[in-house]
């Protein structure tokens, strides 16, 4: 048996424009991790980041640096989440509470899906947006600093430019022919040429900043209810989309639905559907039943493999045969556990009889790659189950704490790279893909499920880990993988943010086999791939690149009662901490 590797480890616009001009002007590059007892907030864009960061400068708190970074970073990752997508929103109070406000997009009401066009992209793909509804909320119940304070950053990164990144770049440059075809999106997005952007040039975005300006003063209802959403209403109807200024007018920020669970004694707290916070819960509480310190590194990534897969076999069901009770119980979690294969030698933590039901007899590689009567649960039946969401890296996440206490998991997205791809002339934003079956079959009124899961992790009611991620169903398992490498391999959290993961590969009728990220640094080896082999699973190894999920996340260490931020290494983002306040109260 090959050992495990550990590593451990412990309101004036102009006023706030002079204050957030050096951030524009700055080199955008900036460190993927920072420690600090006042904060820490971590984005994909490192522009993104570091304007939450200045709003924890100025006196604001983890909600007022979410919300600017959230915004910021609709400007400056456009390809990844917009104002005109959807988000999911956790938090964490500084008395010890947890709430959570669901901003996903939902499905206007008139909507048929009998008779509406099935589409990739486009005006008919276009749900309402809930992005703007849901930092209003957070801005609103949590926040402290004005909206216009808080707003700043990402209305001076829209009106003076910045720079694009290579990553940013790319994705843009992936989408140019679909981006083409509408007269917004190709105005915004692609040069006088029909060219894309390359890295390095200078993106200006006049009208989303003239947008983002209008809503710093007007809140939510100059989006759902004023000039904004009669432009949005006038062009759909001229494009053959679905959204209506009555739907606009009609939607709200709601509660989400808080789901807990335990794994190796930490609370584990997620949002409910439409988020997966109960997929990545029933996941880790199927993988505790085992005994990691029993088995090599690639066994143990085996049981992850599997856990996620049945997990995800519940994702399945239709969202009223779901029941969060069910699915993260202790005894459901147990059952499930039953039908994962292990190598013989493995033994479990639980009672006798868990242990039997898992580690009877030798286990062989036809017994685990074949689909027989063993394991009928793996295996849907056929019948009509919603789909999982595609697998594009799409989505961005973000993590924001403060020195009180409050921090705050957000994840905010379009769908796949550059949502639907369609942009309202004189408006300057993306919408987000939501109708056509892309995220299933939904019905007017509902909104659209999928992996987004802003997670925690707490000790004793203390933060440990504040985190979520992006790409697509991939978010559950990288969110799993993240806390497992922290709990059980006891790594510092950018450690494990760097270890390689795997993905279950789910066919239309269960498990296919797995995926799993190899490379010559820092994947899993040739020789782990051919051990994963050697156990019976079909194997995918594949490049990083992002490609398991990008974790943007925070780990308190309560000894030192300082927050360490850690930006995934596969990708562009950053962890940026609040400068410390020099002798006389200013920032040095």
């Amino acid at each position: 048996m090959r050992p495990r590797i550990r590593m451990h480890g412990t309101t004036v616009l102009a006023i706030l424009a002079f204050a957030v001009l050096p951030l524009r002007l700055g080199a955008q590059s900036a460190p993927q991790v920072a420690r600090s007892a006042d904060g820490v907030v971590v984005a994909a864009q490192p522009l993104a980041a570091t304007a939450g960061a200045r709003m924890l400068e100025l006196g604001g708190n983890a909600a007022d640096a979410a919300v600017a970074a959230a915004f910021a970073i609709s400007v400056v990752e456009p390809s990844m989440n917009s104002i005109g997508g959807r988000n999911q929103i956790l938090i964490r109070t500084p008395g010890g509470g947890v709430a959570g406000i669901d901003g996903t997009t939902s499905v206007p009401l008139g909507y048929d899906p009998a008779t509406a066009p099935r589409a990739a992209y486009g005006y008919a793909t276009v749900g309402v947006p809930g992005s703007v509804a849901g930092l209003m909320r957070l801005h609103e119940e949590y926040g402290s600093l004005p909206l216009t304070t808080i707003m700043a950053p990402a209305i001076d990164y829209a009106a003076h430019g910045f720079r694009l990144l290579p990553g940013e770049a790319r994705r843009q440059a992936g989408s140019r022919d679909q981006v083409a075809e509408s007269e917004g999106a190709r105005r915004y997005y692609l040069k006088a040429d029909g060219s894309p952007y390359l890295p390095g040039d200078r993106l200006v975005q006049s009208d989303m900043a003239a947008t983002l300006r209008a809503i710093a003063l007007g809140g939510g209802d100059a989006f759902y209810r004023g000039e904004i959403a009669g432009r949005i209403a006038d062009d759909m109807a001229a494009n053959g989309g679905f959204l209506t200024r009555d739907a606009l007018a009609a939607y709200e920020a709601e509660d989400s639905r808080i789901v807990r669970g335990s794994y190796r004694g930490f609370e584990i707290v997620g949002s409910d559907i439409p988020a997966s916070g109960a997929i990545a819960i029933l996941a880790l509480q199927i993988a505790e039943g085992f005994d990691p310190e029993s088995m090599s590194g690639e066994a143990w990534a085996s049981v992850i493999a599997q856990s996620l897969a049945l997990a995800m076999m519940e994702y399945r069901r239709p969202s009223s045969d779901s029941s969060a009770v069910r699915v993260t119980s202790k005894s459901f979690a147990r059952q499930l556990a039953e039908q994962v294969r292990v190598p013989a030698e493995a033994a479990m933590e639980s009672d006798a009889k868990f242990r039997g039901a898992a580690a009877s007899g030798s286990w062989s590689a036809s017994a685990a790659g074949s689909r027989s009567a063993a394991a009928p649960s793996w295996y849907g039946d056929g019948g009509r189950a919603p789909v999982l969401p595609s697998e594009d890296g799409h989505t961005t996440h973000l993590s924001a704490a403060d020195g009180n206490g409050m921090a705050i998991a957000l994840t905010q997205t379009i769908g796949p790279g550059m949502g639907a791809k369609v942009a309202t002339p004189g408006l300057g934003f993306l919408y987000a893909v939501t109708l056509g079956g892309y995220l299933g079959i939904s019905e007017p009124g509902e909104r659209a499920r999928s992996g987004i899961t802003p997670f925690m992790v707490l000790d004793d009611g203390e933060p440990f880990l504040v985190l979520g991620a992006a790409g697509g169903i991939r978010i559950i398992s990288a969110v799993v993988q993240a806390v497992t490498r922290v709990v059980d391999d006891g790594l510092a959290l950018p450690a494990a943010l760097a270890a390689p993961r795997v993905h279950p590969d789910m066919g239309p009728d269960g498990l296919a086999g797995f995926s799993v990220e190899a490379g010559p640094e820092d994947g899993w080896s040739g020789t782990s791939v051919e051990e994963f082999r050697e156990m019976g699973f079909e194997i995918t190894p594949t490049p990083r690149q992002g490609a398991f999920g990008r974790i943007h996340g925070l780990q308190y260490d309560a000894s030192t009662r300082t927050w360490v931020g850690a930006a995934d290494p596969d990708w562009e983002g950053a962890a940026v901490a609040p400068r410390p306040a020099g002798p006389t109260g200013g920032r040095n």
